[in-house]
């Protein structure tokens, strides 16, 4: 299984903006933080069936961010 780490940003609004930072294209964003966690594990789910879907490789996680927090 692999896993991929995401920040996490407050932006200006008081939304909070998610990027998982070993799968480029994959943002979202919440109201709250929960709701961007969440919104980013759906987000990643959506673009790795995509990629499975067209045939590609799903990018590999960096081993550096393993011991950093919010991982997905």
């Amino acid at each position: 299984m692999l896993e991929y780490h995401a920040a996490y940003y407050q932006v200006e609004d008081g939304w909070y903006m998610a990027k998982v930072l070993d799968f480029p294209g994959t943002v979202s964003q919440g109201r709250t933080l929960r709701s961007a966690r969440r919104m980013i594990r759906d987000a990643l789910r959506t673009m790795a069936e995509w990629l499975i879907e067209e045939g590609e490789t799903l990018p590999r996680p960096s081993s550096r961010a393993r011991d950093k927090q919010g991982s997905l």
